[in-house]
């Protein structure tokens, strides 16, 4: 059984999308174990409560300094002692420790194709203000392991989203969620509960 931390910030669709990968077994052999978010008001974490799932709320703003947060975020990640974690709109930069300690078993979800539109200052809905500003004809989405960079790590999974005329970055950020985000994340974490390696022919158009 993989058992999974889920870290987030904001909404949780991701999140959503996880959880009902999980009961319609279209992720195996996985169960989320927690979920934290660095935001009280996430509406993430009523996401977790609804599937009985434990929630924590680790703030950076309820500590001292960004060490004691780094400390006390790790510390839930060691009480918790998950297999994977995923990062589903983590808007936190995470401690080096964390990165060296759980190398290999952290995963990102990113909102274009890498190495397009990635990297620092490149988040949420300035990934598609970004894209719509260059002309580009195909966005999408991307899985990837994360490293000590910004969307550096391995790539495990894309899929391409069309971009269309008269789109807004907030028309164009729904369609790359229900097109490629809510798809690959589930997808992506599945092939690791059955340890099939990245890029093996499991990848999306």
């Amino acid at each position: 059984m993989l058992n999974i931390v889920v870290c987030v910030s904001g909404g949780g669709t991701n999140l959503q999308a996880i959880i009902d990968g999980i009961e319609n077994k279209t992720i195996e052999n996985t169960r989320v174990i927690g979920v934290i978010s660095n935001n009280a008001g996430a509406y993430a974490l009523k996401r977790a409560e609804a599937a009985n799932v434990p929630a924590f709320c680790i703030s950076p703003g309820s500590f001292g300094n960004r060490g004691e947060f780094n400390r006390a975020f790790l510390e839930k990640l060691r009480e918790l002692k998950p297999d994977l974690i995923v990062l589903a709109g983590f808007l936190v930069i995470l401690p080096p420790e964390m990165i060296e300690t759980y190398r290999g078993r952290i995963i990102n979800i990113h909102p274009s194709l890498i190495p397009s539109f990635c990297g620092t200052g490149f988040y949420g809905l300035k990934v598609h203000e970004a894209v719509l500003a260059r002309g580009v004809k195909v966005t999408g989405a991307t899985v990837h392991y994360v490293d000590e960079g910004t969307d550096t790590g391995e790539i495990i999974l894309q899929k391409a989203v069309e971009v269309k005329e008269g789109d807004t970055p907030e028309i164009l950020q729904r369609r790359v969620m229900e097109e490629a985000e809510w798809v690959i994340l589930p997808a992506a974490i599945n092939k690791i509960a059955h340890n099939i390696p990245p890029g093996d022919g499991h990848d999306f158009a």
